[in-house]
């Protein structure tokens, strides 16, 4: 066959091979329409706003194949206020997203929206991603199941909070390396090993509250309930204005069985900071426990009308007033959930 011949058919192959790529892509890559690629940032105010159609939009957003990475993460952010099915399925999808932090946050996505045994099926198997970060975000996100809860993940995530261990200690010692390495020890019941680890965290950075309050911690789980409660008493005293330390005084005082003046602490935190919702939601869950009842309801709708888009705040105030017999309240919330996310569980188990 003549040289020339033998070039023309190998360039007709090669384009041949080019177009059958371009139409297999092409068939297999869904359209996204204009109006849904024009539509991101609309849709993201949207679902912050708690707007009707919320979960409706979030999908579509979320199921676009042409998405950069920071715009994913930004949707997974707001993905656990809209759960089911479909969110759960999105979610899963991510995990196996080339961007490792899409797939670190679809992690903290699923941890907000499944129970957790569930949890740890779904993300059990990241704990053997490629990518370090993901693995041990998989391990932020199962710390604190039971053995039953894990199951078969129990044996893998020991092997992978050992790896994060020496991983930790291999680094040149921060604040932020010496608290996460306490967790670690927490986890595993190594009392000792946790306290020096924060011990080593506080003398590097001596304002870095989380670590006090786990501090504290350490000293109730190792039976020094008289130390913890001087070291919080002596914190409070130095800052009297922090609302992060008035709230850890209030769940202190209700772990330890006096939920009539862990109000006080719970109603300062939120006096403080009165846009925080999670302070105010424990606010309300301990006023429930005290039966005042109207109060703890106050407070959820406070949440809900500062933060339209939280749904643990919303699904608590409809239990709240169906125990109370207002049930006409009941039925203008369960209307607004339905129009946020016609499939959220809580409508389909009959709330």
């Amino acid at each position: 066959m003549p040289q020339s011949r033998r070039y023309l058919l190998i360039t007709l192959c090669v384009l041949f091979a080019i177009a059958f790529a371009w139409l297999f892509l092409r068939s297999t890559t869904p359209e996204v329409p204009e109006a849904i690629k024009r539509g991101y940032s609309e849709a993201l105010t949207q679902v912050r706003a708690g707007q009707p159609g919320a979960a409706r939009v979030l999908y579509q957003q979320l199921g676009r194949p042409d998405l950069s990475a920071k715009r994913r993460i930004w949707l997974h952010n707001e993905l656990p206020n809209y759960p089911s099915p479909q969110a759960l399925k999105l979610a899963g999808a991510d995990l196996q997203n080339p961007s490792e932090d899409v797939r670190v946050a679809a992690i903290k996505s699923i941890t907000g929206l499944v129970s957790s045994g569930q949890r740890s099926l779904l993300i059990g198997p990241m704990l053997d991603d490629d990518v370090e970060n993901v693995r041990f975000a998989a391990v932020n996100a199962l710390l604190g199941l039971t053995p039953d809860d894990l199951g078969l993940y129990f044996a893998p995530l020991e092997q992978a909070i050992d790896a994060w261990e020496l991983a930790l200690k291999s680094q040149p010692p921060s604040a932020q390396n010496q608290y996460q390495l306490a967790r670690l020890h927490l986890h595993n019941a190594e009392l000792k090993e946790a306290q020096e680890a924060l011990e080593r965290t506080l003398q590097l950075d001596p304002g870095n509250l989380p670590a006090l309050v786990m501090q504290i911690d350490v000293l109730d789980r190792q039976g020094q309930s008289d130390a913890a409660r001087q070291l919080l008493a002596k914190q409070l005293k130095a800052q009297p204005d922090s609302a992060y330390l008035q709230h850890a005084l209030g769940l202190w005082l209700l772990n330890h069985g006096q939920s009539e003046f862990a109000l006080l602490g719970l109603s300062k935190a939120v006096e403080l900071e009165p846009d925080n919702k999670d302070y105010r939601y424990d606010l309300a869950t301990t006023l429930h426990l005290e039966q005042e009842l109207e109060a703890a309801q106050k407070q959820l709708q406070e949440i809900v009308q500062r933060h339209p888009a939280d749904r643990k705040a919303r699904v608590l105030l409809i239990n709240y007033w169906k125990e109370s017999g207002q049930l006409q309240n009941v039925q203008i919330l369960l209307a607004q959930l339905e129009q946020l996310n016609p499939d959220d569980p809580a409508l389909q188990q009959g709330l």
